[in-house]
């Protein structure tokens, strides 16, 4: 896997799960990208957005307090 596929499967997961993907950019990521790729973006990204989640309520919890 390219350092270069890796951002471009990164970019991918990103603006799905914004839900906004323009049809010539997913046709492209569907025939440069594969689907290990996309699963471990997806992962990682996922990964990230509960993490950043818990330190929001974490904080927000030492503030109230």
């Amino acid at each position: 896997m390219a350092e270069g596929g890796n951002l471009k499967a990164v970019l991918a997961v990103f603006w799905g799960f914004f839900g906004v993907r323009k049809r010539r950019d997913y046709d492209a990521d569907a025939q440069n990208l594969t689907p290990v790729q996309i699963i471990i973006a997806g992962l990682i990204g996922g990964l990230l957005f509960i993490l950043t989640l818990l330190l929001l309520v974490f904080l927000m919890l030492q503030f109230v307090k």
